[in-house]
């Protein structure tokens, strides 16, 4: 158990040094020695119009005095406040003497707005409707998984890189395995550097150091010899393949880079100049309509009710065409010392589900920056 978590761990840290890596890029049809990227400056004292919400395996950020008291904290509409424990409405976590406390390390949404947790802790996916109401529990096969999604079908993934080095495949009716797809192969020289599971139709991938992704089979759980890549995450419009990098964490700049899927061109490379100190991206997806949802994890300027210097996530809403931003606000970010994978996900319809963790449980929230 000891050795598992120490893995987990450095896999963590690795990742997320990679996470904060400067990737060149250009614009399409833009200077070709390489001049920046058109930028945007956000107002990074301003919140957006909504309620208020990927990476490997993190520490939260370490809390600000008084960040628990915070307006951040409160933001996003509450579906329902999950206490720690085993019962069939819990959500477990663990704080060993030695190793990494754990706790859900990630959530997905159904077809039906329905939201999976990742109970790791106690072995099994819970499932939440949308209102927050506890629909169920499902054991899981798997050693150490870490990330869960689910495909239109509804089948759900589950990433195991550690360990098994699989990513299982289960019926989203009775839990059966399905089949397995294994990890190791061509174009992952090393499983401890996935960073996330993703279905585009019926084509299962995994991401490579925030970058390529892998495709490792399919949903009827045959594997893919070939496994050819992707330049970026799928948008679930079907338009582009994305991509976020940090560029100057101190600085708050980072940028996006779409590309064409039918075409394979870039579509355009954007900057935004965020007015804060970064630390890593929480959140790089679209909704159905091609609206592209960025969160950014950092130091947050002093908001009314705030501590100075608060630890908090910006959540931007993005064109699907031009990357231009629609809306953004401002969310609290975990300070807990678990682990975690994947903490924000987005509705088909628009908006995001995201788990705030406290020491009294798990929060499961809605909010939105259009």
């Amino acid at each position: 158990m000891t050795s598992r978590r120490r893995g987990a761990l450095v896999a963590g840290l690795v990742a997320l040094a990679l996470g904060l890596a400067w990737v060149v890029t250009r614009t399409e049809g833009g200077d070709p020695t390489g001049a920046p990227p058109p930028s945007e400056a956000l107002a990074s004292g301003a919140s957006g119009t909504g309620d208020g919400g990927v990476a490997a395996p993190r520490r939260s950020a370490p809390s600000a005095a008084g960040a628990g008291q915070s307006g951040l904290a409160a933001r996003g509409e509450v579906l329902v406040d999950v206490t720690w424990g085993s019962g069939p409405s819990q959500l477990g976590r663990e704080r060993p003497q030695e190793g990494n406390p754990e706790a859900p390390m990630s959530l997905a949404l159904t077809p039906l707005g329905d939201i999976v947790v990742l109970d790791q802790v106690n072995g099994r996916l819970v499932t939440f409707s949308p209102d927050g109401e506890a629909l169920g529990t499902m054991p899981l096969t798997q050693q150490t998984p870490q990330d869960v999604t689910v495909a239109k079908d509804g089948t759900l993934l589950v990433l195991d890189r550690l360990r098994d080095k699989t990513v299982a495949l289960l019926d989203p009716e009775t839990g059966a395995l399905r089949g397995e797809l294994p990890l190791e192969g061509a174009g992952i020289p090393e499983t401890g550097g996935i960073t996330g599971t993703f279905v585009d139709g019926d084509s299962v991938y995994v991401e490579r150091e925030h970058g390529a992704l892998v495709r490792i089979g399919d949903l009827s759980g045959r594997a893919d010899p070939a496994r050819p890549e992707l330049p970026g995450r799928p948008g679930r419009d079907g338009r582009s393949y994305l991509l976020a990098r940090i560029i100057e964490a101190p600085a708050g700049r980072l940028f996006v880079n779409a590309i064409d899927r039918q075409t394979g061109v870039r579509r355009y490379t954007r900057e935004y100049r965020l007015g804060f100190p970064l630390l890593y991206i929480l959140l790089l997806d679209t909704d159905r309509a091609g609206v592209i949802y960025l969160g950014v994890a950092g130091t947050l300027p002093k908001s009314p009710g705030a501590a100075p210097s608060e630890h908090g996530v910006m959540l931007l809403c993005l064109d699907a065409l031009e990357g231009k931003v629609l809306g953004q606000t401002q969310l609290p970010l975990s300070t807990m010392p678990e682990e975690t994978f994947r903490d924000f996900a987005v509705l088909d319809e628009g908006g995001v589900i995201y788990q705030y963790r406290t020491e009294a449980g798990v929060s499961l929230r809605r909010a939105d920056c259009r």
